[in-house]
């Protein structure tokens, strides 16, 4: 469960590992958000930390890897890491980490335990993803969490477009998270009209799909 953001001023430390660290007290998310932005276009490096030394966490993003690294060395110490598809995920990361610590990054994509797990093709990536999803409440939440991401309610009401104005290789690891977990619900996926864009996934509105969607919206 994400840890409620306490008022301030609280302490963050940002690193690119040149040993020009900066340490910044601030009054919430937002003030955090803006003085990482500034330090992150600032900078040319392999990697940008960021820490919050009082709850033994961090964030660690690698664009030249595309990767987004969460860790947490409070109570059992884990670490988790994102392959990141797109340059304008990295500053939305920092923000959910200011708002809400390693526990703010659930839902902002797949994680794995193992960094060598993101050298796999998409494709593979979400087969291992959606394998370790077995009840239909499980596969529900990740549908919507999918969906809250980049998708749209068609203005029938009457379907759930999932990667609106997407093109069919971008996402390609939620993707086959999607088409997996859609089978295993059960859920009606249906051809999009005419001038949709070619990656989007259009499905029927569900019961249970309208209430999980309404719990991220």
């Amino acid at each position: 469960m994400a840890r409620p953001y306490k008022p301030g001023p609280k302490q963050f430390v940002f690193t690119v590992g040149d040993g020009n660290d900066q340490q910044v007290s601030v009054g919430d998310p937002q003030e955090a958000y803006v003085a990482f932005s500034a330090f992150f276009r600032g900078r040319e490096s392999d990697s940008y930390t960021v820490t919050d030394e009082p709850a033994r966490q961090s964030l660690v993003l690698r664009p030249r890897l595309g990767v987004i690294s969460r860790i947490s060395e409070a109570g059992r110490p884990r670490s988790e890491h994102l392959r990141v598809d797109r340059p304008n995920r990295y500053l939305p990361s920092a923000m959910l980490f200011f708002e809400n610590g390693y526990a703010g990054l659930d839902r902002f994509g797949q994680w794995f335990s193992d960094l060598s797990d993101l050298d796999a093709p998409p494709e593979t990536r979400g087969a291992v993803r959606a394998a370790t999803i077995t009840t239909h409440a499980a596969a529900l939440e990740e549908v919507a969490r999918i969906w809250a991401a980049s998708g749209i309610v068609d203005p029938s009401d009457r379907y759930y477009v999932f990667f609106d104005s997407h093109g069919v290789d971008d996402d390609g690891a939620e993707r086959a998270v999607l088409l997996r977990l859609i089978g295993f619900l059960g859920l009606e996926r249906v051809d999009p009209p005419a001038g949709a864009a070619e990656g989007e996934v259009w499905v029927r509105t569900d019961p249970r799909l309208e209430v999980e969607c309404a719990r991220w919206s």
